[in-house]
């Protein structure tokens, strides 16, 4: 068998129109899981990943959360790297001009200022509910436990997010990853993690592979370096350009079992299992 891990993206990639798993992919990760690990990497938390986990029964496998911020096996983390709070406090400052909702993350920690349409649809979307903390205590909070976030999501309107990114790009352009997944959202991170290096730190840490064992499946822009890199690397088909470009084959659209219907097919699946 010429792979000997996979890795998938979950918005956009794995999850259905209703941004659940469906019947047909839990079924066939199932069926290839016993024997090839299945590894969740995503910019989302650990705990709206663990529930996914569940229900493919992979619980075991590591995932990598916040785009390669944090790598966990099991319950021991393995890489954890996050945004030095005084960065996100000189954020929180700037946007006290204009009040865009910020999102702050550690580990399984995520605090919002108050709940609104933000908050609301991240929820819908991941299936946790965040804490209610306006951000300076939240800041002060992690000051004093010596954290830093592992993801700040700002969201707003299109101007105020161009505000953020200009006020960002000016003042810390060798500190911060910004990805701006739409119009209105701007994800924040630390710039030295990347999926991609976070997959390199697990196969060389935990599983002892090449890089060229591995399957990938993604779809925007935060998987281009991933799906370049890996030895299989699967775009969806309704991913961005830049990663329909780089990868080596392009699969069925996220919604409509993409990731199921090329494992099937790369592991010859029928009934059996594998």
């Amino acid at each position: 068998m010429p792979y000997k891990i996979i890795f998938s993206d979950i918005d956009g990639t794995l999850l259905n129109s209703k941004k659940v798993l469906s019947d047909h992919t839990i079924e066939t990760i199932q069926n290839i899981s016993d024997k090839i690990p299945f590894v969740l990497i995503s910019a989302r938390m650990p705990k709206a990943m663990h529930h996914l986990q569940d229900d493919l029964n992979i619980k075991h496998y590591p995932i990598i959360a916040y785009n390669g911020g944090l790598v966990m096996v099991g319950e021991k983390t393995i890489s954890s790297t996050t945004i030095p709070i005084e960065i996100v406090e000189k954020l929180h400052e700037f946007n006290s001009e204009l009040n865009c909702h910020l999102s702050l993350y550690h580990e399984d920690e995520w605090y919002v200022p108050q709940i609104d349409k933000w908050s609301e649809r991240e929820e819908a979307n991941t299936k946790v509910a965040p804490e209610v903390k306006p951000n300076a205590e939240a800041i002060k909070k992690w000051k004093n436990e010596g954290k830093g976030a592992h993801k700040v999501m700002a969201m707003g309107t299109e101007e105020d997010i161009d505000s953020i990114r200009d006020y960002l790009n000016k003042n810390f352009p060798e500190e911060l990853h910004l990805y701006r997944s739409k119009s209105t959202y701007l994800e924040i991170a630390n710039r030295n993690i990347s999926k991609f290096s976070a997959i390199q730190l697990l196969l060389k840490e935990h599983y002892q592979m090449d890089i060229k064992d591995c399957i990938a499946f993604g779809d925007n822009y935060n998987d281009v370096e991933m799906i370049e890199g890996v030895g299989m690397g699967i775009a969806v088909a309704n991913a961005r350009d830049e990663v329909l470009r780089v990868a080596n084959t392009v699969t069925h659209a996220g919604i409509e079992d993409g990731v199921a219907k090329s494992l099937r097919e790369l592991f010859k699946l029928q009934n059996s299992r594998v």
